[in-house]
C-alpha cells in the first residue's frame, strides 16, 4: 500500500467527510456512533452535539479562542455592552480544574446561599482535563483530551489533598481494582518499541527490543541503522562505569554547569557523543517543558535518571534538591514515579466538581460512577442554583465599577453567540491562562502586567484515534511505540483501565483507542520562541492535515502486521492545545534562582497579587502544569476574596 495515498489512508472512509460543523464530525454509516455511553447504565443517549462524544478538532476548538485573537490584535470595541441584569458574589473567569476548585472553596467557606457564576471559553467544562468519548461496534471508549493524570500524589500540598478527600477520591481503592488490568499488554509480551524514519534514517525500521532494563540501553542489542563510530558512542553513554566528564569542579561547579547546559549540548559537546546519538534523546523534556533535549537543561536529565551522570559524583537525589546551588534553601522535592491514570484522565476530577457544584447536572456521584455518567449540559446554567456555568462565553474584559480598592462591584464582560454581555460581581477570580489577563484588564499596574506576560504556554497535541481492534499491535508486539523522527512523536494503545461501568478492552478483538501525542518543538529557537513559533504552526494546521499525518504514521508503523488505516479506524478526535502547558522556569533562559528557589522575584509571584476585588487562579500563578498546583491557585484566590469579603475595607 502506498501510504501518501488518500484512498488508501481511508481519508475518502465515511469519518473523514468534511462534514464539521463547529470542529463536530457527522459520521455517516459504518459501526461509529457520536452519542455516548451507554445503554447499561440506563441513560438516555444525547445527540452528537455532547461535547465530550464530538471529533474532528477538539481542545482549543473553533469559536473557542477567535474573540480572544481580536482583542488581543485591538480589533475588538468592548463598548455598546448589553447588561444580563445579574450580580453574583463571585464570578470566575475559567472553567478549568483552577476555577472549578476556586468555585468549590469559595461556596465551601461562604455557604450555599451565595451565589456563583463559572464563565468559560469552550463548549465543555474541565479546561485541559477534557474527556474524548467513542462508541465502536457498541464498545464504549473513553480517552483523556488533555490533562492525563494525578501525577506524584504523595507531593500534593494540604489543599490539593482536600479537594481529592471533599470529591471522594480514593486513588488507592481504584488502584487495587484496576491491578488485573495493569499487566494486560505485559501479559501479551507487548513492549515498547522505537521507530526509526526513512526521511532520516534512509528506511523505515520499527524496533522492538526484546532485552530487560533501560529502554536506550535495550536498543543496543538490535540492528540498528546508525554508523559504527555512533553505535559506540552509544554503548559508551549507556555503559554501567562512566567517567568523570567534569573533574576538576566541585558538586556545586558541577551542578550549576549541568544547569546551565542543555541535554543535547552536555552529550555531544562535553561527552563527545555522536549526533546520531542524541537523536534517540531529542524528545527527552517533552513531558515537562514541551520542548526537547537542546533546550531542556542537562541537570533535569540528572534528575530524571538519564544516562551520562553516573560518573560525575553528584551522589543521591537529596530530599532538598538543589541546597548547595546558591541560594537553594527551598528547592523541589523528590518526585516518585506513581501516578494514577482514570481512562478520561483528570476528567474524572471535573466532573466530580460538576457532580458537587451541580447535583442536577448527573445522577452520578462517585468516582466510579464518572466512567458512565452523563451530564445533562442544559442544568449548568439555571437560575436559582448557588452555581452556574455558563460555557461558550469568552471574557475579553473585567474592571471595576470605581475605584478598585474602594468599589463594591466589579463588571465582567464577554462574547456569547457573538454578543457583547456583561454581568456584575462582588468579587472575581480570573482562572484563565496569565497571558490573556493583561488585555481583559488594562487597568492592572504596568509591573503585574508585564509579569503575566513573561510566561509562553508551551503548545501541544493530544490526538485519539478508535480503532476496532489491536490484533495488529499484538502480531508486531508493541503497546507504544517512540517515534521522535515522525509528525506525532508518540502513538500508543490507552493505559488499560476501568472505572466502575466502563471497561477497557480486554482482548486484541476488542475496539480499543491509540493515543498520539505531537509537542510542537522548534529545536534550535530559545525555549519562549519555540513555544510561539509552535503555537502558530498548531493554528496553521488543518484537521485535514491531522487526519492525513495520523492515518499514515500508523500505516507505516504497523507495516506488515494486516493493519489497514481505511478499514480499521473507526473515529479521530484531535485536541489542540495552543496554550497548553503552563510555563515552568528553566535554567538555560531564566534566572536560576527561579527555578530552584521559591524566590518572590519570579513573575508568577508578581503577577497573581490580587488587585482590588479581582483575585488570579489557574496553574500559571505557580508556574507549574500540575493538577495539584491549580488546586493550589484556586484555593489561594478563592480564600483571598472570602478575606476581602470578611473585611471589605482592607487593601488586597
Amino acid at each position: 500500500m502506498r501510504v501518501n495515498d488518500d484512498k488508501a489512508l481511508g481519508m475518502g472512509s465515511a469519518i473523514s467527510r468534511r462534514d464539521f460543523i463547529n470542529g463536530t464530525a457527522a459520521v455517516i454509516g459504518g459501526a461509529m456512533t457520536t452519542g455516548p455511553l451507554f445503554a447499561a447504565t440506563g441513560a438516555v443517549a444525547p445527540s452528537s452535539s455532547y461535547p465530550p462524544a464530538k471529533m474532528g478538532m477538539r481542545g482549543s476548538h473553533p469559536g473557542s479562542f477567535e474573540y480572544g485573537h481580536l482583542l488581543r490584535d485591538g480589533q475588538l470595541d468592548v463598548a455598546g455592552v448589553t447588561s444580563t441584569g445579574e450580580t453574583y458574589d463571585c464570578v470566575i473567569v475559567g472553567g478549568g480544574l483552577s476555577g472549578l476548585a476556586a468555585a468549590h472553596f469559595f461556596i465551601k467557606n461562604a455557604g450555599t446561599s451565595v451565589r456563583v457564576l463559572i464563565l468559560d471559553n469552550h463548549d465543555d467544562f474541565g479546561g485541559h482535563a477534557k474527556r474524548n468519548e467513542f462508541t465502536v461496534d457498541g464498545k464504549p471508549l473513553v480517552v483523556n483530551g488533555g490533562t492525563l493524570n494525578v501525577e506524584s500524589p504523595q507531593r500534593y500540598n494540604r489543599w490539593a489533598r482536600q479537594v481529592l478527600e471533599d470529591l471522594g477520591v480514593d486513588l488507592e481503592r481504584y488502584e487495587v481494582a484496576n491491578e488485573p488490568n495493569s499487566k494486560l499488554y505485559s501479559g501479551l509480551g507487548l513492549k515498547r518499541g522505537m521507530f526509526m524514519d526513512k526521511e532520516t534514517w534512509k528506511r523505515d525500521a520499527l524496533i522492538v527490543p526484546k532485552g530487560a532494563g533501560r529502554r536506550a540501553g535495550r536498543l543496543l542489542d538490535e540492528n540498528l541503522p546508525i554508523s559504527p563510530k555512533a553505535k559506540a558512542d552509544f554503548q559508551k553513554l549507556m555503559a554501567d562505569s562512566q567517567p568523570d566528564y567534569l573533574a576538576g569542579k566541585s558538586v556545586e561547579e558541577k551542578k550549576l554547569f549541568l544547569a546551565t547546559t542543555s541535554l543535547k549540548d552536555y552529550y555531544e559537546k562535553t561527552i563527545g557523543v555522536d549526533p546520531q546519538v542524541t537523536w534517540f534523546f531529542r524528545t527527552f523534556g517533552y513531558g515537562s517543558f514541551c520542548v526537547g533535549s537542546d533546550a531542556t537543561p542537562a541537570l533535569y536529565a540528572w534528575v530524571q535518571g538519564m544516562p551520562g551522570f553516573s560518573g560525575l559524583g553528584l551522589g543521591p537525589i537529596p530530599d532538598d534538591l538543589f541546597a548547595d546551588l546558591p541560594g537553594g534553601q527551598h528547592g523541589r522535592q523528590k518526585e516518585s514515579n506513581r501516578a494514577v491514570h482514570f481512562p478520561d484522565g483528570n476528567a474524572t476530577l471535573a466532573r466530580l466538581f460538576i457532580s458537587k457544584l451541580i447535583p442536577d447536572a448527573t445522577a452520578g456521584r462517585t468516582q466510579e460512577d464518572m466512567g458512565t455518567a452523563v451530564i445533562d449540559y442544559g442544568t449548568l446554567d439555571r437560575p436559582n442554583q448557588t452555581t452556574r456555568i455558563r460555557l461558550s462565553s469568552i471574557v475579553v474584559n473585567v474592571k471595576h465599577d470605581g475605584d478598585p480598592w474602594s468599589a463594591k462591584e466589579a463588571v465582567v464582560t464577554y462574547v456569547n453567540d457573538g454578543k457583547l454581555k456583561s454581568v456584575r460581581g462582588q468579587a472575581v477570580i480570573i482562572a484563565s491562562w496569565n497571558m490573556m489577563i493583561p488585555y481583559i484588564m488594562p487597568e492592572l499596574p504596568a509591573a503585574q502586567k508585564e509579569a503575566l506576560a513573561y510566561g509562553v504556554k508551551g503548545p501541544l497535541i493530544y490526538t485519539n484515534v478508535a480503532v476496532r481492534n489491536w490484533r495488529a499491535w499484538e502480531k508486531l508486539k508493541i503497546s507504544a511505540v517512540d517515534c521522535p523522527g515522525m509528525f506525532h512523536e508518540q502513538m500508543e494503545l490507552t493505559e488499560a483501565a476501568t472505572l466502575g461501568g466502563l471497561h477497557h478492552a480486554a482482548t486484541p478483538d476488542d475496539p480499543i483507542a491509540v493515543h498520539f501525542v505531537k509537542t510542537m518543538a522548534v529545536p534550535g529557537l530559545p525555549r519562549r520562541d519555540q513555544h510561539r513559533a509552535g503555537r502558530q504552526l498548531l493554528l496553521d494546521t488543518s484537521f485535514e492535515t491531522f487526519e492525513r499525518e495520523t492515518r499514515s504514521q500508523m500505516a507505516r508503523v504497523l507495516a506488515g502486521s494486516g493493519f489497514d488505516p481505511a478499514r480499521d479506524i473507526a473515529g479521530i478526535t484531535v485536541n489542540r492545545w495552543p496554550h497548553g502547558y503552563a510555563y515552568t522556569y528553566n535554567s538555560l533562559y531564566d534566572p536560576v534562582e527561579w527555578v530552584y528557589t521559591e524566590s518572590p522575584n519570579r513573575p508568577c509571584v508578581i503577577g497573581r497579587q490580587p488587585f482590588g476585588l479581582i483575585s488570579i487562579a489557574n496553574s500559571d500563578a505557580a508556574a507549574s502544569p500540575h493538577t495539584d498546583a491549580a488546586f493550589l491557585e484556586g484555593h489561594r484566590a478563592a480564600q483571598e476574596r472570602l478575606e476581602r469579603r470578611a473585611f471589605p475595607f482592607t487593601k488586597g
